[in-house]
Formats: structure tokens, C-alpha cells, sequence
């Protein structure tokens, strides 16, 4: 092995300031905004020794390392301030960068009691979630220093300043748990006014509020039959004088004109003939339209947005058009994407187009079984003016094809674009490797994060469902972490969380925001509730962020008394549970008939979210309770293991989710017990042939189980496998997103069958955190990457590969590559922080900032010349791909079925023998199998660790 340390010369600036969690807008939503800076030198080994902050000539020195999240040193922000910030910092050597580039800080949130807007709404609406445009017209008759827009609603709004929209933020405000919280948008609108009339236009519908919520026929509005919404907009003129415009009765409302319907679930009408162009503006004649309606309905006071909006964040052009056997014209955009069309078409007034959405087709036609009851269709009408451009506004789709009806003359694919949308978050991660599959795989998961980070975490965002299962998200978020800065996104749902939890005496819900009220009857429900500890503790280690847990402490402590409220002894058990949801093995009907107890699911849960909350309030002080959680996470781990874990070394569930959480959750903490389980796991994930055999709980922690229990060539296998179940399995079928289901689609290339399938599900994408930190070797091994962990663990069938990420300190990569007999790595550890380097057959050691290059042998089993033959075990056929692949051939040439069914049904155990499996065949079938399996002996296998 080899080490070294690229040096350079000593060049350090500041690469980025900002604050708090976003960098979209300068905005903040706190009068105390904290403040992270990085440091970009060619240099190595730079550590901060001191800072200076300085804003509006006030200069504050802070000594040591300290640069992510640094509390505002300044005096609060008050309501409507604007601060420029600047930043300038010295290593321990004494290398002092230039100030930084100024940032602009600016209060994005009101004084308490400031807000005096009231909702208002359409007077005298002629049907539900009817989509309505409101109207105020004022008068600017001196200079403005500065105008403001802040505004909420209870549904999705646009609004517009003299027919311009005031941004680009798409189903603003978003969705919150609106019994309890609103967002409000802040905007500067200054550069809109004109002197003498202007005019505030909104256009609004019900979005989530008014959507329907439930399965099969019990869909009910939990919300709100009606949208409204609020907003004042202040003017401060060069004077020194300012006034407030608020919604009130002095509005006027009027139906949505062309804007016919829209649902988040059904999708939108649009008839153009009804267009009123220039509504919005000073010229248009509005006296007809009457006064808005006010909304008495009990709100909160909005707060400022704390999470990046939804945006349109790119466009992709159709790749293929076809007609299906029906005769539909069908586009397909090549990917499963989140959004709707935009189209430019010419046609008669009148003509009629319908788009329906869909992820997949089944025999030719749009799959839309799936969909259950959402329509997923967009229904316009030309107003026959020439060119029309259209794109719904309220609602969203997922779908990678869309049939268009009604196309007026020929098809010009040219004008339809698919317009992506999604929470506009900050791309922080990303992955390659000398695997084609596992790329796609790896891109797979960012698509379907995508889709499903569209302003809260959704489990899937195509179907009568799009919700915030806290089950997905609990086994996501390191992912979700790495690959995209999440952490204003996640601290925004996670208020949602813990004021849904207030209704529910310390419960979670399984969906937040809470719309499915008698789901579950009301239990506590493990791996779903637990995100309330889970996410938490993953923002604290993936962001450095002390303040989410003491912001969310309260929630964390609730959930687990609510927890221990219902367990004996430690032991969480013969309660309702969803337990190792999906497990491959469950009939199609029954998800939750998993092959591990889902008492065992609960009471590692238990003990994990007793020993995150301990280790929580130790960190921020809270030292009662600390001992105390601590007690009862270490009698709840005592439990576990007396209950569930024989002394020979098996769990009482013989499943390999039991294992996988029993060494996971560091349950079991016995050296030799642990290598016992890790062996025992291994010999089930070969038993069923490297395949999946976990559900939702299992799956994200399998290959973690695996690799650290010394089995990685077992964890590669599992990886890299494309028999279905498996992560590959997909991919090779065309997936451009994870799926609900390995099978969503069947061999046959027809849609699983199943009430619940979906193309769009990230929670099976969360071994892709596994990728990042094990297979290319990239780690926080300290609470927001002041440490980095440097571990690469090449699995075999890689030649090389490589995880980037940027981290709050700067860009972290790490990247090695085969040659030969010898691994090369190359890692990048940003300044500021070190690294911990675990190469395969060293000491670790430590580095730090900079450039750095090592090399090692690669490590490999040399076994004896091996033959193949019917006294082959099956343990030995299916370790060896060639053999395998030998053994399916020979028995498919003479009966496809029998080799179908091998693959699909044989338990490849070491105590069962090739002759054994084929005891039932002809003598001519054994033969020819024996002749094959010969042929692939006589060699020297090597088997990478």
C-alpha cells in the first residue's frame, strides 16, 4: 500500500456563503439566520483557525474551526431588513483568504402580529374546489423605495402584478398540515409597480386542500370544500411613509374563466374560448366581478417558507410517437417523469384535446389500471386565435407517456414539451462506475426522488395517493441526503410531523400531512412512526445540524412514550404493524405477510428510536433524560436479544430482514454472535439464489448487514444481480425510476396485477446510500461531514467507481479503480475538515484537506481447481455463475418450464446436492447437465471480498 498527498500552493478564498438552509432566494425565515461558509484551496491540511463576520461595518472575530451553521453573531433581523454579509477566515498556518463575495440576507418574515390579511374567496361558487381569480386594484402616486408581497393559500395560487407573475414558484404555497401550519411566500415585487394604477391578479385552485382523500370509494376532503387565500402587500416609499394592502372584502372574485376544473388527482380543464386576456391588468374592465367572499374558517398564522418551492426544473422533448392498436396517438419522453405537457397548437375555435398520463403500457395502449381513481387527464379547448400555447397550472402528473386525442391536422412532435417539476433542491451527490446497469440504477433513484420530493416527500406521485408515507421517507433520507441538499425540505415536513403528532397523544401518523384520519386505527405503527426519531438523527449526521434535534426533541420524546405506552418489557408486540412491507415473498393482496414476525420489526424499532433519542438528549443537554432513555435503550436491546435470538446464533424469524436488523440497529453486540448472525444471513441471501428476499424495512440495511459482517462478496452479489427480485431486475426491463414492486412489471411485459403497483417508488432506492459509502467509499464520519469517512470496498464485476458529494464543508469525492492485481484510489477531502482512511488490509489512518492518492493489493480468494458435476452442491452451483448459468442452460434445451421453475423455486443450500434437484428428470436430462457442469471445472475461480 501507498499513500500520499498532492501538495499545492496556499491560494484559499471562500468558495460560498450563505444562510440558513437555502440558496434559491436570499430570504430568510428566522430573525437569527445561521450562517456557513466553505473554503476552496489548492493547499492541503487547511484548518480554520479564526473568522471574521462583518455586515453593515460591524466586524465580529470567532475563533476556531466552526464554519457550518455558525449562529448569527449580529443583532436580530427585524421584520423587512436587508443585510449584506461578508466572511473572511485563516488557517492554523496563518493563511488568511480574501472577504468573500457579499451575500445579501433579507427577512422574509413578518413581526408577531403583523399579519392582518384575511382569505377571501369566490362569493358564490357553483361547485366544489372550483377554481377562481381574484382582483385589487391601487394607486402608487410617489416613488417606492421597496414593495413586498407576502401571501398564503389554502389550496395553490399564482399571483401577478399587472399581468406579470410575481416569480417562477409553481402549486405555491405547497402543502402543509393546514389545521396547524401555513407557509407564506415572500416576494419582492418592486421592479412590477408603475407609477399611477396597478393591479394584483390571482389566479387560484384547490390543489391539495380541496383534493379527495382515501382508497376505493371512501375518497372524502378532509380540508375544505373551497379554495381562499390571503396576502398583504406593503409599499415603503422614498418618503419614509409606507402602507399595507390586505385581502379583504374590497377584493373582487370571479370564476376561473378559462380554468374550467383542476385536481391534484383529476387534472385540469381548460377552455380557452372563456379567456378574459389582460384580466390582470389596469386596462381591463373588471365591475361585473363581484366582491370576494371573506373565509371564516379557522387558520394559523402563516409562517415564512423555510423549503426550496416546487419549480419547473427542466423540459424534455418527446422521443418517440407511435399509435397504439386502439388508434391513440401515444408520446413517449423517454423517462418517468413528474409534471405535465406544454403544447403549442393551431386549430379551429373549438377543438377539443384530451392528454392522458401514464408510466408504462400494457399491450400497446397507456397502463392506466394503475392510476386507480386518478383521471390524470387534461382536457383543452382552442380559442381558434392562431398559435395557443397551454400548460396546466394546478395540477401534476407522473407519467413517461401521454396520448394526445384531438390533434388538430398533423402531429408536430415539436409542440409538446414535458415539463419536469419538482421541490427546486440544490443536486449535492452523485455516482458512476464501470457498471451500466448499476449507473442506470443509480439514476433511477434520482429520478424517482425527483418525482417524489415535490413539496413534501411523497411515496409515489401518479396514482389516487401521492402522500407523505413517513415509512418511505424514515428509510430514505440518508439517501435522500446525499443526493440532493435536503435539509430545508425535510425540517419543513418534519414541523408538519410534530404538529400532526399533537392530535394523536405523541402518535405519528402514517401519512404527514395527516389526510387518511382512521387509517391504521389510530396505533402506534413501527418503521413509519419512527421517522420521528429517524430523520431527524440523519439531518443531525448528514448536516451537522444540532437545532433540528432540539427543535424536534419534543416530537422524538413523544413518539417513543407513545411507543412504550404499548410495549412490555422492552418488547414492542401483538400490535397492528405493517412490518417488512413488500416483502417479495407476500401473497399480491396481503403486502404485509412477510417472512420475518412483525414483532421483531417493532421491537428493534423500539430499541433503536430508544437509543437515537438517548444519544439526542445527551447532545443537547437534557441529561435526565438522557440516563434515563439510556436505561431503556440498553434493557430494550437485552430484550430483543433474550426474545429473539437463539444462542446458536439464529433468530427466531429465520428471515434475512431479522438478521439484517438484529446487526444493524447494533442489537446484538456480542463479537461472536454477530459473526454467527452475519453467517447465517449470508447463507439465506445465497439460499435464495442472491436474490431479494426483504421488504420495505429490510432491503435499505441488507448489504450494510452484510459488508460489515465480513460478507461483501455476498452484498456485491445481492447488488448486482438481475433476476427479478432484484434491484437490477428493473433495469433491465427499461425502468427509468424505482419501482413499488420488483415485479410492477411481470416477465411477460404486462403490469403486475396487483390493486398497489407503481413505477415511481424511492424507498427500494435507499441501497443506493450503501453505494456511496461502501462501495465507492464516501462517508460522514463525523456529524456533517467535519470528518470524512474514506472506506472504498470493491465488490467484483466493478472496475472502477466513484461517489461525489458536496458536502457543507465543500466538494468530498472519493474513486478507485482496478489495475490488474492492484486498486488505485483517489479521494478529495475539502478544507476544513479530515478524513479517516479504512483501506482493505491496513490500519486506519488519518489525512487532511487536499488531494490524495493511495493504492492496495486487491484482495481475492485463490480457491483449488474445482469440478462441477451432480454431486455438486447446490450452495457451490449457485456461487459459481458459470455453473449456474451451465445448470439452467442444459435443463432449458429440454424443458424451458422445468428451468423456470428451478430458478424461480430452488433453495441453493449447502446440504443438497445437483442430482438431488433433479431426481425427477430423465436420465438423458441428468447427463446432459453433468456433461455441462463438467465443462465449466477445471479452473481456478477468484471470488473478490
Amino acid at each position: 500500500m501507498s499513500t500520499g498527498a498532492a501538495a499545492g500552493s496556499a491560494e484559499a478564498r471562500i468558495a460560498g456563503l450563505r444562510a440558513e438552509l437555502r440558496d434559491d432566494r436570499p430570504a430568510v425565515a428566522t430573525p437569527l439566520p445561521r450562517l456557513s461558509w466553505t473554503v476552496q484551496t489548492p493547499g492541503t491540511d487547511w484548518v480554520q483557525a479564526w473568522a471574521e463576520l462583518r455586515s453593515d461595518g460591524e466586524t465580529v472575530r470567532l475563533e476556531g474551526r466552526d464554519s457550518v451553521l455558525v449562529a448569527w453573531p449580529f443583532a436580530p433581523l427585524s421584520a423587512d431588513d436587508v443585510r449584506t454579509v461578508e466572511v473572511r477566515a485563516a488557517s492554523t498556518t496563518g493563511e488568511a483568504t480574501p472577504w468573500s463575495a457579499p451575500l445579501s440576507v433579507e427577512a422574509a418574515f413578518l413581526s408577531e402580529g403583523d399579519w392582518r390579511a384575511e382569505f377571501i374567496g369566490l362569493a358564490s361558487p357553483l361547485r366544489a374546489a372550483q377554481p377562481v381569480r381574484l382582483r385589487r386594484s391601487f394607486t402608487v402616486d410617489r416613488p417606492v423605495r421597496r414593495a413586498r408581497l407576502y401571501w398564503t393559500a389554502l389550496g395553490a395560487a399564482a399571483p401577478q402584478l399587472n399581468g406579470t407573475p410575481v416569480d417562477d414558484d409553481v402549486l405555491a404555497p405547497g402543502w402543509t398540515a393546514y389545521r396547524d401550519r401555513l407557509v407564506h411566500e415572500t416576494v419582492d415585487v418592486t421592479v412590477h409597480l408603475v407609477d399611477g394604477e396597478n393591479v394584483i391578479g390571482v389566479d387560484l385552485a384547490g390543489a391539495w386542500y380541496t383534493e379527495k382523500y382515501g382508497f376505493f370509494q371512501f375518497a372524502d376532503r378532509v380540508y375544505g370544500d373551497q379554495p381562499s387565500f390571503a396576502a398583504q402587500l406593503r409599499l415603503d416609499y422614498l418618503d419614509g411613509t409606507s402602507e399595507t394592502i390586505v385581502t379583504d372584502a374590497t377584493w373582487s372574485a370571479s370564476d376561473g374563466a378559462e380554468h374550467v376544473d383542476s385536481g391534484i388527482y383529476a387534472g385540469e380543464t381548460i377552455d380557452a374560448t372563456l379567456a378574459e386576456p389582460a384580466w390582470a391588468t389596469a386596462g381591463f374592465d373588471a365591475s361585473a366581478w363581484p366582491p370576494a367572499r371573506i373565509d371564516e374558517t379557522a387558520t394559523p398564522t402563516p409562517e415564512a417558507r423555510i423549503a426550496p418551492p416546487v419549480r419547473r426544473i427542466e423540459e424534455r422533448a418527446v422521443e418517440a410517437v407511435f399509435t397504439s392498436p386502439s388508434g391513440g396517438t401515444i408520446l413517449d419522453f423517454g423517462q418517468n417523469l413528474v409534471g405535465r405537457l406544454r403544447l403549442t397548437v393551431t386549430g379551429p375555435r373549438g377543438t377539443q384535446l384530451t392528454l392522458r398520463h401514464a408510466e408504462v403500457l400494457d399491450a400497446g395502449e397507456l397502463a392506466l389500471r394503475p392510476l386507480r381513481n386518478a383521471a390524470a387527464t387534461d382536457r383543452i379547448t382552442l380559442a381558434g386565435t392562431g398559435e395557443e400555447t397551454f400548460e396546466p397550472r394546478f395540477t401534476f402528473h407522473g407519467f413517461r407517456y401521454a396520448q394526445i386525442d384531438g390533434w388538430p391536422g398533423e402531429f408536430d412532435p415539436s409542440a409538446v414539451r414535458a415539463v419536469v417539476l419538482h421541490s427546486d433542491l440544490t443536486r449535492t451527490g452523485w455516482f458512476s462506475s464501470s457498471h451500466e446497469l448499476l449507473d442506470r440504477l443509480h439514476e433511477n433513484v434520482v429520478w424517482g426522488m425527483r418525482g417524489n420530493f415535490l413539496s413534501i416527500p411523497t411515496d409515489c406521485p401518479q396514482r389516487d395517493e401521492r402522500l407523505g408515507w413517513t415509512g418511505d421517507l424514515q428509510v430514505f433520507a440518508p439517501t435522500a441526503s446525499f443526493l440532493y441538499d435536503s435539509a430545508g425540505f425535510l425540517d419543513s415536513w418534519l414541523r408538519d410531523l410534530a404538529l400532526e403528532q399533537q392530535h394523536r397523544d405523541g402518535i405519528v401518523p402514517m401519512v404527514v400531512p395527516s389526510v387518511l384520519p382512521g387509517f391504521g386505527g389510530g396505533a402506534p405503527t413501527a418503521a413509519w412512526g419512527d421517522a420521528a426519531t429517524v430523520v431527524p438523527w440523519v439531518l443531525h449526521e448528514r448536516y451537522g445540524d444540532v437545532d433540528i434535534l432540539r427543535d424536534q426533541y419534543p416530537s422524538m420524546r413523544s413518539w417513543v412514550e407513545a411507543v412504550l405506552r404499548v410495549s412490555t418489557e422492552g418488547l414492542w408486540s401483538n400490535t397492528f404493524q405493517l412490518g417488512d412491507w413488500l416483502d417479495p415473498s407476500a401473497p399480491a393482496d396481503q403486502p404485509a405477510k412477510a417472512r420475518v414476525d412483525s414483532d421483531i420489526v417493532a421491537s428493534a424499532y423500539l430499541a433503536r428510536s430508544l437509543r437515537i433519542l438517548a444519544d439526542t438528549a445527551a447532545l443537547i443537554g437534557e441529561t435526565d433524560d438522557a440516563a434515563r432513555y439510556d436505561g431503556l435503550a440498553e434493557s430494550s436491546r437485552a430484550a430483543f436479544v433474550a426474545e429473539y435470538v437463539t444462542p446458536a446464533g439464529r433468530m427466531m424469524s429465520d428471515a434475512p430482514t431479522a438478521y439484517a436488523l438484529a446487526l444493524r440497529f447494533d442489537l446484538v453486540t456480542d463479537v461472536r454472535m454477530r459473526d454467527r448472525l452475519a453467517t447465517r444471513l449470508a447463507e439465506l441471501v445465497r439460499a435464495d439464489g442472491y436474490r431479494i428476499g426483504t421488504g420495505f424495512v429490510g432491503t435499505p440495511l441488507i448489504t450494510d448487514a452484510l459488508a460489515d459482517g465480513g460478507r461483501l462478496r455476498e452484498a456485491g452479489r445481492l447488488l448486482l444481480q438481475t433476476e427479478n427480485p432484484s434491484w437490477l431486475s428493473p433495469v433491465t426491463k427499461g425502468a427509468t425510476t424505482i419501482w413499488e414492486r420488483w415485479d410492477s412489471l411481470l416477465e411477460d411485459g404486462s403490469v403486475n396485477p396487483g390493486e398497489m403497483t407503481s413505477f415511481n417508488h424511492y424507498a427500494l432506492g435507499a441501497v443506493a446510500d450503501w453505494m456511496h459509502r461502501t462501495v465507492a467509499g464516501l462517508a460522514p464520519a463525523a456529524p456533517g461531514y467535519r470528518e470524512v469517512r474514506i472506506a472504498p470496498r470493491p465488490i467484483a464485476g466493478l472496475d472502477h467507481a466513484q461517489a461525489r458529494h458536496l458536502t457543507p464543508y465543500g466538494l468530498a469525492s472519493v474513486g478507485w479503480r482496478r489495475d490488474g492485481s492492484t486498486v488505485h484510489v483517489i479521494a478529495e477531502v475539502p478544507a476544513n475538515t479530515t478524513a479517516t482512511v479504512a483501506l482493505p488490509g491496513a490500519a486506519e489512518f488519518t489525512v487532511g484537506s487536499g488531494s490524495h492518492g493511495w493504492s492496495f493489493a486487491d484482495a481475492v480468494d485463490h480457491v483449488s481447481s474445482v469440478s462441477y458435476g451432480l454431486d455438486s452442491t447446490l450452495a457451490e452451483i449457485i456461487d459459481e455463475p458459470a455453473a449456474y448459468e451451465a445448470l439452467l442452460a442444459a435443463v432449458a434445451k429440454h424443458d424451458p418450464g422445468k428451468a423456470d421453475e428451478i430458478r424461480r423455486g430452488t433453495t441453493w443450500s449447502a446440504g443438497r446436492r445437483v442430482d438431488q434437484l433433479l431426481m425427477f428428470v430423465s436420465p438423458a436430462l441428468s447427463s446432459e447437465v453433468a456433461t455441462a457442469l463438467a465443462a465449466v471445472g477445471s479452473r481456478e475461480p477468484e471470488v473478490a471480498h
